[in-house]
């Protein structure tokens, strides 16, 4: 895949809008993750994303890709690569998230636009604001004060 200079500028506001998905990700086992991916039960993987993402995001934003990978070693940190979507309105993300044991990263692979915009730039923004509208807004309760409610 050639780079483009938006790449990283996307990388961030991916990384940014699935940063709470990637804590809720990382409290599955490593082992659960390296037994799934090894007998290719990418059903039970695409499971533990759409469970995880359905505490942040509006049904069907997060997917599960074609893949994932673990790299495991003698000498090296595991590492657990699952290719991921993000289909919030307007927008289509591919990219692959890398859990590894101190961090996770983001390669945006492609993305599209079902209206582009004339400049990358406006793109970008376009592809924040939409991942931000596809996230659950926890809200709390207002309360009326204990003094409004005593005299009824």
């Amino acid at each position: 895949m050639i780079r483009q200079p938006q790449s990283e500028a996307r990388e961030i506001v991916v990384a940014n809008a699935i940063r709470e998905l990637v804590s809720e990700l990382r409290m599955v086992e490593l082992a659960d993750y390296v037994a799934f991916i090894r007998m290719e039960r990418f059903a039970n993987l695409a499971d533990i994303v759409e469970s995880a993402a359905e505490l942040y995001f509006m049904p069907g934003t997060v997917r599960m890709g074609n893949g994932a990978e673990a790299h495991l070693g003698w000498s090296e940190p595991p590492n657990i690569v699952l290719d991921l979507e993000l289909r919030p309105a307007g927008a289509n993300v591919y990219f692959t998230l890398r859990l590894g044991d101190k961090e996770a990263s983001v390669d945006v692979n492609y993305v599209s636009f079902d209206a582009p915009l004339e400049t990358p730039e406006g793109n970008t923004a376009l592809l924040e604001a939409s991942l931000s509208d596809a996230r659950i807004r926890k809200t709390m309760a207002w309360r009326r004060p204990q003094s409004e409610t005593a005299g009824q």
